[in-house]
């Protein structure tokens, strides 16, 4: 399939993320109903079952203060925080936004979806992509498709290219279409769109928020570089990451200011070689704020940006670490799922077991307390002893995973 706008070659197919079914779990704090355990479970330092999402869920991931989970035939779930639409549904039945949700609307089944502060996206498998919700800047909402506005309920971007890939930082999106071109939208202030020079960054300047919010297409300045084309797009909280399809190197645009990039400056406004990585061969990157957590080919976990509270799980720093940094309580380990949000980082390992680290005051590191971890700990309980860990995303104050029964593996 050619790509309708750029008529190149498909370089990506439009997939999937994960297609193991599985039950949906949550912990942390979940005063806004993202834990998705009904009114009366406010928070919970172990991991529970969410009610009506037991088994058939093949995707899951937590915003700042809600979640999205996506079921095996493409139906899209929320809960949590609906103050500015993030849910894509109505929540006007009183606690409806604490338990389970479906969004209607959506066109087409459903194969990818993404979350930031207040918005969330999700991709069809015809390569649309709609958006609900509202991007945020250092002054307030800013609207989503246009300015101004959020949207209380699912609105298709306007793209001509089919999309095959999305991420989400705290208030942008990024996107890769089926021909590995990056495009970019929302907040740009601190660079993360790599299309908006800082003198437009707040608000569009006088050229209007439009600029920010249409997605628009990233140029790649440099000699060669015009012809690149990404395989992957990530996103920290304030950053956007690619990986060149040809050479597998990392290219990042944003906020730089703990090394959490590890670029020189503290702040990149078009995408800049991430030659720290160039020895990694990376296949998940994901940023929160000040740190970063990196998952190479042979399954080892790496962070690095801000020190403390032990989010980058190296004891005894007394410096921010500039580059990738192997984990080294868990260097011996393969890990399939990494997941860094606000101070922790969460990982699962090849065979299913969940590993936090960082700071424990909202529970979300699933330990049992909020004990600060320097460390990776291994999380436990009654809901985990059977299961298999397939996938973990960290919000504001929650996680959100995905696991299935052991015994379907066959453990």
């Amino acid at each position: 399939m050619s790509n309708s706008l750029t008529s190149e070659p498909a370089l990506l197919t439009i997939s999937r993320r994960n297609s193991v079914p599985g039950a949906v779990l949550t912990v942390g704090e979940g005063d806004t109903g993202q834990l998705g355990l009904g009114p009366d479970t406010m928070d919970c330092k172990r991991v529970k079952l969410v009610p009506q999402l037991e088994k058939d869920v093949i995707d899951v991931y937590a915003g700042g203060m809600h979640t999205l989970c996506l079921t095996k035939d493409g139906k899209v779930y929320t809960f949590g925080c609906n103050d500015e639409s993030a849910l894509g549904r109505s929540t006007a039945e009183e606690d409806s936004e604490m338990s389970p949700g479906l969004v209607a609307g959506l066109g087409a089944p459903v194969v990818q979806l993404v979350a930031g502060d207040s918005f969330s996206a999700a991709l069809t498998e015809a390569g649309e992509v709609f958006v609900w919700g509202t991007y945020r800047d250092s002054s307030g909402a800013i609207g989503l498709v246009e300015a101004n506005q959020q949207e209380a309920a699912p609105r298709r971007l306007p793209l001509e290219a089919s999309v095959a890939q999305l991420a989400a930082g705290s208030n942008h999106l990024a996107l890769l279409d089926t021909a590995g071109h990056l495009y970019t939208a929302g907040n740009g202030e601190q660079g993360q769109l790599a299309r908006v020079p800082e003198l437009f960054s707040h608000r569009g300047g006088r050229r209007g928020l439009e600029m920010l919010l249409q997605p628009q297409r990233v140029p790649l300045g440099g000699r060669g570089a015009r012809r690149a084309r990404f395989d992957r797009v990530w996103a920290g909280a304030f950053c956007t990451v690619v990986r060149d399809s040809a050479s597998g190197a990392l290219l990042g645009a944003g906020l730089n200011n703990y090394s959490q990039l590890g670029l020189e400056s503290a702040m990149a406004w078009s995408l800049e070689p991430m030659r720290r990585f160039s020895e990694l061969s990376i296949d998940e990157f994901n940023g929160a704020m000040h740190h970063s957590v990196a998952r190479a080919a042979d399954g080892r976990v790496y962070t690095l940006g801000r020190k403390e509270d032990g989010r980058l799980g190296v004891p005894g720093l007394t410096a921010d670490l500039t580059a990738p940094t192997l984990v080294p309580k868990v260097a011996s380990m393969k890990f399939r799922s990494v997941s860094a949000a606000g101070y922790v980082t969460l990982a699962v390992t090849e065979d299913g077991n969940l590993y936090g680290w960082g700071m424990g005051s909202t529970g979300q590191l699933g330990l049992g307390d909020d004990e600060d971890r320097q460390e990776p700990e291994q999380a436990k309980g009654k809901q985990l002893e059977n299961r298999e860990v397939l996938l973990v995303s960290a919000g504001g104050t929650h996680s959100v995973l995905l696991a299935r029964d052991r015994q379907q593996n066959g453990h």
